[in-house]
């Protein structure tokens, strides 16, 4: 019996380590795309049109969060949802980011200097 609960209580344990090491990876990729997304429109690498459908995305991103959150426990299947939109998320904000395009702003900027 007692070997019973010590197995039932690591495994809590490690669920509960595991659902927060999900949270914190969810929410460092927020913080480092938006940071990039930023840094894209400020150095002129994302047009406007870029940056707001970026933004865009990531309130999406945003919503599947609040969504998954809203009965108090983020399953598996949601967790898998939010971190495979980071994913596409991060690869448009590099496609995005390299494909020659130039803001007004970066146009602007280099040729005052």
């Amino acid at each position: 019996m007692n070997r019973f609960l010590i197995t039932a209580a690591a495994l809590a344990l490690t669920a509960t380590s595991a659902l927060a090491y999900g949270k914190a990876t969810v929410d460092a990729n927020e913080a480092a795309q938006a940071s990039r997304i930023e840094q894209g429109r400020y150095n002129g690498e994302l047009t406007r049109r870029e940056y707001r459908n970026l933004k865009a995305e990531q309130d999406h991103i945003l919503e599947l969060e609040r969504r998954a959150k809203a009965d108090g426990h983020v399953s598996k299947r949601e967790y898998h949802q939010i971190h495979d939109a980071q994913i596409n998320a991060s690869r448009h904000i590099k496609q995005e980011s390299t494909d020659n395009q130039t803001s007004w702003y970066r146009r602007w900027l280099y040729r005052t200097r």
